[in-house]
């Protein structure tokens, strides 16, 4: 049977039902927008600035993170979850870092960490899920359908490899009014029982006479292919050399894998391969410490930290990666006075890390008061969109109220522009 033939049968059985589920999201790639434009993978030595967004799931401690280790309020207000002033990697004299951080203490040595304190938003909301939806569509006051690299996405009339998610599920970060990001699984592309690479390509290919709804299907399975042909190119490309041959990628710190250092694998193959996605979306989750903290939350540190460390270093090595800058954040912080199980509650503000050899290093914003609250939570003191605005403006050269429904951001000195 012809891939024509083919395809009309497959749009007429009960294959095309699950065909088009694969399309729809949560088996390897998710929906692709059907009137996506061809991709066109960039050169490898192209310079173009790239952007990274690491999310923690589950609202990540900010106050165990970055440590205000010579406050005493600190101590009073959670003796048992505090790290002694001898256990904290100092950034100076009343900040430091999480022990379970030493890669980024590395980094934040070498210059290319920025901590961007006290990071929150107006009237802060401790669901999860609105949270989330608010750090991602950057719209507080309202809910909004798209996300912001989403609208980026239909400013700019991107292709379908322009932003990409290796969580198991597109964010609502990467969805646009009339284009949507794409979702790949780390192993790339993966076909549920009785869906063959065959009918994908068959049900890919446009024919003369149909209808505008069956074209756009067509090209959305198109762009599903493309996305996918472009990861098995960057798993399977030989890494370019500047000097020594670069290592394999360490998975973390500790030893042990983490899902984190697998995305993030991926995400520098593909840089080095020349793709041209300008957005990566990545996470790591377990981040709800109500009980036991300590132990759990360092733990999960040291993932992130081993990962990203590796992940910096091997970027270090070429010319595309040193165009790489990352962003680290978390829906929430957590309350400032410990729970009675050795947790934290959801709260509010909270660092967020910029990473990158483009990035000047250092502290920014204002760490919040631990005694002046506001109803036992710390008041921000810088707007998550200053943080996100100033990488719309210094990584992907976009002015950012167009992206922010409007908001016109504070401009922070984090990134340089040219290297």
């Amino acid at each position: 049977m012809n891939p024509l033939t083919r395809r009309k049968f497959l749009l007429a059985s009960a294959g095309a039902t699950g065909a088009a589920a694969l399309a729809a999201g949560g088996i390897g790639l998710a929906d692709l927008l059907a009137t996506a434009r061809d991709n066109h993978a960039s050169d490898p030595d192209d310079e173009t600035d790239k952007i990274v967004v690491v999310t923690l799931y589950g609202g990540n401690d900010g106050l165990n993170t970055v440590i205000p280790y010579a406050d005493s309020a600190y101590y009073s207000a959670r003796p048992e979850l505090a790290y002694a002033p001898e256990r904290v990697l100092h950034l100076n004299d009343s900040l430091g870092l999480n022990p379970g951080m030493t890669g980024l203490k590395r980094l934040w040595d070498d210059k290319q960490v920025a901590v961007v304190l006290g990071v929150g938003y107006p009237k802060p909301d401790r669901s999860h899920f609105r949270s989330m939806d608010i750090w991602q569509t950057a719209s507080p006051e309202v809910p909004v359908a798209s996300g912001w690299v989403g609208r980026w996405l239909d400013g700019t009339n991107a292709s379908a490899a322009a932003a990409v998610s290796f969580d198991p599920v597109l964010p609502p970060l990467l969805v646009g009014e009339t284009r949507v990001g794409a979702c790949v699984a780390v192993d790339g592309l993966q076909l549920p029982p009785g869906i063959s690479l065959e009918m994908i390509t068959a049900l890919a290919q446009k024919q003369d006479g149909e209808s505008d709804l069956q074209v756009r299907a067509a090209e959305a399975y198109q762009d599903l292919l493309r996305v996918n042909e472009l990861v098995q190119q960057a798993k399977n490309a030989e890494i370019p050399r500047e000097g020594a041959e670069l290592p394999t990628l360490p998975a973390t710190a500790t030893g042990g894998g983490s899902a984190l250092a697998a995305q993030l694998d991926l995400v520098t193959r593909c840089v080095e391969a020349g793709v041209p996605t300008r957005v990566y979306s990545v996470s790591l989750g377990g981040f709800d410490t109500h009980a036991d903290e300590r132990v759990g939350q360092e733990w999960l540190l040291k993932q992130l930290d081993g990962a990203l460390s590796a992940f910096m270093d091997r970027l270090a090595r070429t010319k595309a990666g040193r165009r790489v800058s990352v962003a680290v954040y978390s829906e929430f912080g957590r309350r400032v006075r410990a729970n009675a199980s050795d947790g934290t509650d959801h709260g509010t503000a909270g660092p967020v890390f910029i990473l990158g050899p483009r990035v000047a290093g250092g502290l920014y914003g204002e760490q919040p008061s631990l005694t002046d609250l506001d109803d036992g939570d710390l008041k921000a003191t810088m707007d998550f969109r200053d943080v996100f605005g100033t990488l719309l403006d210094s990584v992907l050269q976009a002015d950012p109220a167009r992206y922010l429904n409007g908001y016109q951001p504070k401009l922070l000195p984090i990134v340089r522009r040219g290297l």
